[in-house]
This record gives C-alpha cells, sequence and structure tokens, in this order.
C-alpha cells in the first residue's frame, strides 16, 4: 500500500488547540481509516514543521480525500509527499 508523509505548520488556531491535541490526532486516525488507510506514526518534531505523520492509503485520490478532509479543521497547514519503500524503489530503478 503506497505510503504518504505529511509535514504540518500548526497554525494559530491549532496551537490555541493544543490541550486537545491528543483529541485531534484521535480524529485525525478515524479519518485515515475511514479513507480507507491506516495511520503509522505520528511524530512531533524540531525545526521547520512541528508534526510529521504518515499513513498508508490505495491511492493517491485516497490519499488526496483524506488530506483535504484533515485540513478542513484549519488547524495546520500541510505539505504532503508520497513515499516510496527501499523495496518500490529498488524495483523502480532496476527498470532504468
Amino acid at each position: 500500500m503506497p505510503h504518504y508523509i505529511t509535514l504540518m505548520k500548526w497554525t494559530t488556531q491549532g496551537r490555541a488547540g493544543l490541550p486537545a491535541w491528543r483529541d485531534r490526532v484521535e480524529e485525525g486516525e478515524r479519518m485515515i481509516q475511514e479513507g480507507g488507510g491506516r495511520l503509522v506514526g505520528v511524530y512531533v518534531t524540531l525545526g521547520q514543521y512541528d508534526v510529521v505523520e504518515i499513513f498508508e492509503a490505495d491511492t493517491d485520490e485516497a490519499a488526496l480525500e483524506i488530506i483535504t478532509k484533515l485540513q478542513r479543521t484549519g488547524s495546520a497547514e500541510t505539505e504532503t509527499l508520497r513515499a516510496f519503500t527501499r523495496d518500490e524503489a529498488e524495483e523502480i530503478i532496476r527498470k532504468l
């Protein structure tokens, strides 16, 4: 199943709602599951981004639907990357 890495920066609204962060993570996991995906991990980070979330989805279209739903809360600005596992990348590179 394809993997996606979402880089998040909390908005002013998101920072104000930090006491409920655990609830937001659980709500995000539910949205991912409803979209047919699976949450792999959530990491609070130092540096340019506040949170890194890794999830799986069946297709890019399903991932886009999940991301769009997650952004509706307005708590974070996001950038999402399609990630390839080592095995997936090696299979692609073998074709070159």
